[in-house]
């Protein structure tokens, strides 16, 4: 699969933009596990053009992360093309844009997924961001605003013709959020439109390798992508990685090896984000590395409630000792689908 000329390869796994999740931190794990492109945080594109810290914080890349993409959201056209000249100087793969996000004060505002309720403006949006830049352009969107109006398969062929490289479908709608369950169906519509010539990456409900292997097999998409089923769990690309290629699936990670990436993450956030911001950034991957252990409630709250990078390494060696011995079941698929 090629967006533009950046070659990802044969069946791609990438890893979605999260706000709060997708740092430098976290992707350093997820590229040491396998995934094939990576996306910084979304940024706003008005705090971008006004050079807010936090904003201009989130351009930063490394070489190693490569390809790596920058996702910018916003709803004003202007304001859209100039964040795009700003995320050009910092020279990332792919700009991709937020057509999905279902976060009521982005949503509502006309940004993200409230794009889907102004078709005509998320198509002149998009077109003049491609103008504005000489980096390969894609789009991470919905299905539609709501059930009602589910016109991704139109709006996939508008979004073509003024020159993006690669689409992005979240198999929900906006009114869903993220409940339910996500429709891959229409997903394989827009990819078996005829009128379709650039690749489209599905998105949703992929938490484990069966069905990664199900989105390629069944559904014919060009990549996947993968958001909240790799909280804790960056070792997912080498997981489904393995199983595309064998059939057969990795022995699960034991708790003393969960604890020592956990160290490692806590230290690499720290490292990049000083203490306080570190800390505080990684809390939902320390509990979300340890889910599913029995009686693990006290240790939980510790960890979410220190403040000390030593306190918390010393709590993760108890961990690592008081479940030395438990092997989660991560052969259960967490949400099956009725494809």
């Amino acid at each position: 699969m090629k967006i533009g000329d950046v070659d990802l390869g044969y069946r791609p796994i990438l890893l979605a933009p999260m706000e709060d999740v997708t740092d430098p931190s976290f992707r350093l794990l997820c590229k040491q596990f396998g995934v094939d492109m990576m996306y910084t945080e979304f940024i706003n594109s008005d705090g971008l053009i006004r050079d807010a810290r936090t904003s201009v914080a989130k351009l930063g890349i490394f070489d190693y992360e490569r390809p790596i993409g920058i996702q910018l959201y916003g709803h004003e056209i202007d304001s859209m093309v100039e964040a795009t000249r700003v995320a050009t100087n910092a020279k990332p793969d792919v700009i991709d844009i937020n057509f999905g996000c279902p976060v009521k004060k982005i949503a509502n505002r006309g940004a993200g997924s409230g794009m889907m309720r102004d078709v005509p403006k998320m198509v002149e949006m998009t077109r003049q961001i491609v103008n504005a830049t000489n980096i390969p352009v894609t789009v991470k969107t919905r299905l539609g605003w709501d059930d009602a109006s589910k016109n991704i398969v139109e709006i996939a062929e508008k979004l073509q013709d003024v020159g993006i490289k690669a689409l992005t479908i979240h198999g929900r709608t906006r009114a869903q959020l993220y409940k339910g369950e996500a429709d891959w169906k229409l997903i394989g519509e827009v990819k078996n439109n005829p009128r379709m010539t650039i690749p489209i990456i599905g998105n949703g409900d992929i938490d484990s390798p069966e069905k990664a292997k199900l989105a390629f097999d069944t559904f014919g998409v060009d990549g996947i992508m993968i958001g909240r089923a790799t909280y804790g769990r960056p070792w997912i690309f080498k997981e489904i990685k393995h199983y595309l290629k064998t059939e057969e699936k990795l022995k699960p990670f034991t708790i003393p090896e969960k604890v020592e990436l956990a160290k490692f993450h806590l230290l690499k956030s720290v490292e990049l984000k000083g203490g306080k911001t570190g800390i505080f950034e990684i809390r939902r991957h320390l509990t979300s590395y340890f889910k599913g252990l029995p009686h693990f409630k006290e240790m939980r709250l510790k960890l979410v409630t220190s403040m000390n990078p030593e306190e918390l390494l010393a709590l993760l060696d108890q961990v690592a000792e008081i479940y030395s011995d438990f092997v989660p079941d991560e052969s259960i698929n967490p949400s099956p689908w009725s494809y």
